[in-house]
């Protein structure tokens, strides 16, 4: 029977920790049993209790404080993702004993790890040969989203990190509530958006400038690449329509029983859920 895996990628500051720990909480709610993974070395805080943290096997602080290996931040980080890479038994044995088979896994927010150094390629085909169906999420602060420059800068990021992992992958736009009424209303072009539209809105750059725009534009209309899903984690509904999204392309078995959180209250063993659907967020 194949396990699901949500792959939480995106920007640092985007939003995926929260996002992590607030999908959990979603997840209890509906009572679908679900664990978090971090694997974000440089993690300092995160609002959840993780079935398995990367820090247990390698931490960027140490790393940095190696006086022989001499690395920043950056450079700490990448070391420790390319000593994972060369250690996922640890991962394998630290999931060995969880019974669910719903994993969120809290990545770490550096693009280059999604881009062009193979780590996170790498784990996506060693879940995979353990019969993992994974989904990304990748996140853009919707706050970032401005104007139609980042917009494009946001989205040729996401088209990259798609091509680059070959999985099922969903482009979320994060922190919607944190946007007061007038940017809600201007992100609204964003979230589904005509690329030439967009284009025609951009007309103040320079001829070189609008001739690289219009080169991005064609080429995300080309891959179809331009719909994000707006996710406010402070209501239920928004939560419960992007796991529906989660959940189509992960195929998740709608006819599989839903599996009660072990902390669950044992009265609530009297009454009959559903399958999936129930899960997804269905009336």
């Amino acid at each position: 029977m194949p396990r699901y895996a949500q792959l939480v990628i995106g920007p640092a500051g985007s939003g995926k920790s929260t996002y992590c720990s607030n999908m959990l909480r979603h997840c209890e709610n509906i009572h679908r049993a679900a664990h978090v993974v971090n694997l974000d070395p440089a993690a300092e805080y995160f609002d959840y209790e993780p079935v398995a943290d990367i820090k247990e096997l390698i931490e960027v602080d140490d790393v940095m404080a190696d006086e022989e290996l001499r690395f920043g931040p950056n450079g700490g980080l990448v070391f420790c993702m390319e000593y994972f890479g060369q250690n996922f038994d640890w991962l394998k044995e630290q999931l060995g004993d969880v019974e669910d088979d719903y994993l969120i896994f809290d990545c770490p927010g550096q693009i280059e790890l999604y881009t062009h150094i193979p780590v996170m390629k790498q784990l996506v085909e060693t879940l995979q040969s353990w019969d993992f169906r994974i989904c990304a999420l990748f996140l853009v602060d919707s706050q970032f989203i401005v104007d139609t420059s980042k917009f494009f800068s946001g989205i040729m990021t996401a088209l990259s990190t798609m091509v680059n992992l070959e999985v099922p992958h969903i482009n979320v736009m994060s922190k919607m509530d944190l946007l007061g009424k007038k940017a809600k209303t201007d992100i609204e072009k964003f979230l589904d958006p005509d690329p030439q539209l967009l284009l025609a809105e951009s007309q103040h750059l320079s001829p070189k400038f609008q001739k690289l725009n219009a080169a991005l534009a064609n080429l995300i209309e080309d891959y179809s690449l331009v719909r994000f899903i707006p996710l406010d984690p402070t209501d239920e509904e928004s939560m419960s329509n992007l796991l529906i999204s989660v959940d189509t392309a992960l195929q998740y078995d709608e006819d599989q029983d839903v599996r009660i959180p072990r902390d669950a209250d044992e009265d609530d063993g009297d009454v009959e859920l559903g399958g999936a659907g129930f899960g997804a967020g269905d009336d």
